[in-house]
């Protein structure tokens, strides 16, 4: 157990992004950015505009599971090397550049099909692009846990979320705007090019060095000693049994055995953080368009404006990470998440487009889920093992989203229910009647204010784990 890191100045806080290894993360952040919309609302925009159904690209939505899952393939990433590359680079430079080719290809690739007439072609390498994608991810976090010490967490989350968030308006908008003003086999092939800004931010940073603890070391001497016991077995079967164990047994041994008791608490925990913030999100478009918010205004505030609080935060969380820890900031961090959702709750009461309170709305989100963004990173970040950093955290990043993903499905159900029962409500009566708001935005009302309370459990479970943690910057690895 180490002692409370001395506070630090917010001088010295800052300069933590002239950091070599911090600057990196900004392009090795766009090229994990750049291929998610390209398979998800650009290509759908693509696949409308040539005629497709809206019911066969609900089903080419599903592509999106594949960044749900990539935990089944993390132990691979984790263990398999790659033959002659990874002796030459390195085991995350290695998959890192592999995954990079192959979102490479895959756009270019997708650039020579016509959704009218080539539509499955389109739809495999869609899938071969988020594959890679997801694999990437992997093979991306590990190396940006590895290659910086715990201080520095906060800071390479930041500007990971820059550079993601960059890559995510060039691969929107900037497509877009290729498509009207050329095609979009420019606009996919322009991407394509992109995807080479990735490849050379892996050739250029060095290799992380592999930093293994006395009980790593201990458990991986008895896959040794297994595989010696058992030198009669036929080869496959015996390689076979050594990596389960080593590749997908001790990662959550390892996780249980250093943290007992409050694992699953851990676990809870991850799993609640961001529930307010996913499951309020589905339904914030929907809510602009029928509070009668034109699309430019949606894009200039909730888009553009937005974009840059939410960088702002990030890289206000990535110095407050570097100056207090992270584990200080968990409770504040669920908070500001939760908090912010009332905001738009007030807005659907007052129930009129009113520009100043959605940019209050939006300034308070967005500000907020940036530096939440860093904090929760950096934390997630140490509660790794060094030595199978790719299969925990893709672990902890799969569970961070899975539910508030399953409740946002119901969310538009949610708030039709609660708009039939706005006014039976007496607290939501009484402020829709004072105000004059119009009926059809009470079960927004309410549904912002059910999405906030979401936020309750997650806060107490941060308690419990903000005293665990009291004595250390960050958890131990």
């Amino acid at each position: 157990m180490t002692a409370a890191p001395a506070r630090r100045g917010w001088r010295e806080a800052l300069a933590i992004y002239r950091h070599p290894a911090v600057m990196a993360m900004l392009f090795l952040g766009f090229s994990a950015g750049l291929p998610f919309l390209l398979v998800f609302s650009t290509l759908s925009a693509w696949l409308r505009e040539f005629g497709v159904s809206r019911t066969a690209i609900g089903f080419l939505s599903w592509i999106g599971i594949t960044y749900s899952i990539k935990f089944l393939w993390s132990p691979v990433v984790d263990r398999v090397p790659i033959p002659w590359l990874t002796r030459r680079i390195g085991r995350r430079r290695s998959w890192m550049a592999i995954a990079q080719t192959g979102i490479g290809l895959g756009l270019l690739a997708m650039s020579f099909f016509d959704p009218r007439h080539d539509l499955w072609w389109l739809a495999v390498f869609a899938v071969i692009v988020a594959f890679a994608s997801a694999t990437q991810d992997v093979a991306m976090d590990a190396f940006r846990i590895e290659s910086t010490d715990p201080s520095l967490q906060g800071a390479t989350a930041a500007t990971y979320q820059l550079g993601y968030r960059i890559a995510v308006l060039v691969a929107g908008a900037g497509a877009l705007y290729i498509a009207e003003y050329g095609s979009w086999a420019t606009a996919y092939r322009a991407m394509a090019a992109l995807a080479l800004i990735g490849l050379i931010a892996t050739a250029l940073v060095a290799e992380p060095a592999r930093r293994d603890s006395a009980e790593t070391r201990e458990r991986e001497r008895r896959l040794v000693e297994f595989a010696a016991r058992h030198a009669t077995l036929p080869p496959a079967l015996r390689d076979a049994a050594v990596f389960v164990y080593g590749a997908i047994i001790c990662p959550f041994v390892d996780f249980f055995a250093r943290f007992r008791w409050l694992a699953i608490a851990l676990l809870t925990f991850i799993g609640l953080f961001r529930l307010s913030d996913i499951a309020m999100g589905v339904m914030a478009n929907p809510f602009y368009i029928d509070m009668g918010f034109s699309k430019a205004q949606i894009a200039d505030i909730a888009k553009i404006y937005g974009f840059a609080l939410s960088i702002l935060g990030a890289l206000a969380g990535g110095a407050l990470v570097f100056r207090l820890g992270a584990s200080r900031l968990l409770g504040p961090s669920v908070l500001l998440i939760a908090g912010s959702n009332l905001v738009f709750a007030w807005l659907a009461i007052v129930g009129r487009p009113d520009a100043a309170i959605l940019t209050l709305a939006i300034s308070l989100d967005n500000f907020a889920s940036g530096i939440a963004g860093s904090v929760f990173i950096a934390f997630l970040s140490g509660l790794t093992n060094t030595a199978y950093t790719a299969t925990q955290y893709a672990l902890f990043s799969s569970l961070m989203t899975l539910p508030g993903k399953t409740i946002g499905g119901f969310s538009g159900l949610i708030v039709d229910e609660l708009q039939r029962n706005a006014r039976a409500t007496p607290l939501f009566a009484w402020a829709l009647d004072a105000t004059a708001a119009a009926p059809a935005f009470g079960g927004y009302a309410l549904f912002f204010a059910y999405t906030a309370l979401l936020g309750v459990p997650a806060l107490a479970l941060a308690w419990l784990v903000r005293r665990h943690f009291a004595t250390k910057e960050a958890p131990p690895s």
